[in-house]
């Protein structure tokens, strides 16, 4: 006979609670395991509000600015080769002169004579020299003889080269086509070797010289156009010809020079100027400089939107500033700056952008 099983109401509740419980568990368990987690969604009313503006980058003429000097083409300091007095000014200060144009005399000092004398024993020694040659021809003279008589021919060759190169130097001349800058002597001085004369310049085409700093070095090549601001106003037009090719080892800069045309032979030799070497163009934006700002490294930048709407920071590079503003390089060639708001958002942040004023630059 079988025994009847029997539970109190209490028992058979608790025990459905507890079946409850376990079922409810293992459904949460079952939907973890088979979807993610809804993604949060951030109402767009909540996204942060900045204001931008479209700009369009445009080419800009690069300068790279130093102070320079301003030399003739040529200079050179004539001095006397030969002892003696000036005897004769035959071109003045201020003069033009051709190359090889005589520019003053000293006097002969017996020269003259010398040379004549140099120039008889010449003709006696070849003379000499043709005889014995004939001689020998005939077994009447020595080899001996022979060679010093060649000896002495050279030997007068050379004293006769001396004198005509002494009679010479008494009346230099312009090694190129210049003008006399400087007159150092007057008629009746006397002079010894080495005295200063005169100095000659060419300023039909002059030479500036600049130093670059290495940082910059590298946008510059030979053949660029180059102006030159005199401090009287002026300005001069010229090439780069010349960049040196190892720094200079005090300075860390590098050696320019900048060919210059002068037909007019302008007083400016000697002088400094301003150089201004126009670099090639790059893509620039002109924006206020409070738009600039520093991200968390310390680099200067500007924060633009994106076609999805998030913050990005480009840094940038300063080109020039003026009233007009800041030229800057380095942001797309079109983009969408924030004028307004930027200070709130950071790179990668999703925005809402306030539309464009009427008239605004699309």
């Amino acid at each position: 006979m079988l025994k009847k099983f029997s539970a109190s109401p209490v028992i058979i509740a608790i025990v459905l609670a507890l079946a409850l419980l376990l079922w409810l568990l293992s459904g949460d368990n079952y939907s973890a395991k088979k979807q993610a987690p809804a993604e949060q969604q951030v109402p767009e009313q909540q996204l942060p509000l900045v204001e931008t503006r479209w700009s369009e980058a445009e080419p800009y003429q690069l300068t790279q600015v130093a102070q320079g000097q301003i030399l003739p083409w040529r200079s050179v300091s004539i001095t006397s080769q030969q002892a003696g007095t000036v005897a004769g000014v035959i071109a003045e200060q201020g003069d033009r002169v051709a190359k090889g144009d005589k520019l003053l005399r000293l006097s002969d000092e017996g020269r003259s004579a010398l040379l004549a004398q140099a120039k008889a024993n010449l003709t006696l020694r070849q003379d000499e020299l043709a005889s014995a040659r004939a001689l020998s021809k005939s077994q009447f003279l020595s080899a001996t003889d022979l060679t010093r008589l060649q000896s002495e021919l050279a030997k007068a060759e050379a004293e006769f080269e001396s004198a005509r190169l002494a009679l010479q130097q008494i009346e230099p001349t312009a090694p190129f086509n210049g003008v006399v800058d400087r007159r150092f002597v007057e008629v009746g001085d006397g002079v010894q070797v080495g005295t200063d004369l005169l100095s000659l310049v060419q300023i039909d085409k002059l030479k500036v010289t600049a130093q670059i700093p290495q940082q910059h070095v590298k946008a510059l090549a030979e053949g660029q156009h180059v102006t030159l601001s005199l401090l009287d106003g002026r300005e001069l037009s010229g090439t780069l010809s010349f960049i040196s090719f190892a720094a200079d080892t005090a300075t860390r800069s590098f050696y320019i020079e900048v060919t210059v045309a002068n037909p007019q032979l302008l007083r400016v030799a000697g002088g400094s100027t301003t150089v201004e070497v126009q670099l090639a163009p790059v893509p620039a934006h002109l924006i206020s400089p409070a738009l600039l700002s520093l991200d968390n490294t310390g680099k200067l930048g500007v924060s633009v939107v994106n076609e999805q709407n998030q913050v990005v920071f480009y840094p940038v590079d300063i080109l020039s500033a003026t009233n007009k503003g800041a030229r800057v390089s380095g942001l797309p060639q079109r983009a969408r700056i924030i004028t307004q708001g930027a200070g709130f958002v950071k790179t990668g942040d999703s925005v809402r952008v306030e539309p464009q004023a009427a008239g605004a630059k699309p």
